[in-house]
């Protein structure tokens, strides 16, 4: 990741921006960038996609929830519950917890079902504790629904 790289994502956080300006910004030509966007997402460094901002969408929430699980792969673990639907993402973690995951839920589709219907089929959790955001700050997500 040099540095033309890492000022091609910086002025990428305006998902809308022009390569021919990001070109302009960064002293380069347009193909240039349009190749090193291209490579990085090809490496998987770099995915283009929109996000909402939860708070404004209506029916829309965000959890966290918190996982111990008694079995010591965290990554396959990890990899098994991404699937799950309206998971936006999984982390392996140090602390009280081995996984944080964030979970989109809207409609009728509430955090009740999503425990009982979805998380409850992966094997080897030994204990959760779930985490409703009431208020994000910076927070956005892809919108699932």
């Amino acid at each position: 990741m040099d540095e033309l790289n890492k000022g091609i994502l910086r002025q990428l956080q305006d998902g809308r921006k022009s390569y021919k300006i990001i070109a302009e910004e960064l002293d380069v030509t347009e193909n240039t960038v349009r190749s090193r966007v291209r490579r990085m997402e090809e490496t998987g460094v770099l995915e283009i996609s929109g996000h909402v901002d939860v708070d404004k969408v209506e029916d829309l929430q965000l959890i966290m929830i918190g996982i111990r699980t008694s079995s010591m792969d965290y990554i396959a673990k990890g990899e098994e519950i991404s699937n799950l639907p309206g998971v936006v993402s999984v982390a392996v973690v140090t602390g009280r917890f081995d996984l944080i995951v964030t979970v989109e839920l809207a409609g009728d589709k509430q955090m009740l079902d999503f425990l009982k219907n979805e998380l409850s089929s992966v094997e080897s959790i030994e204990a959760i504790e779930t985490f409703v955001i009431y208020k994000g700050f910076n927070l956005k997500a892809p919108y699932l629904q």
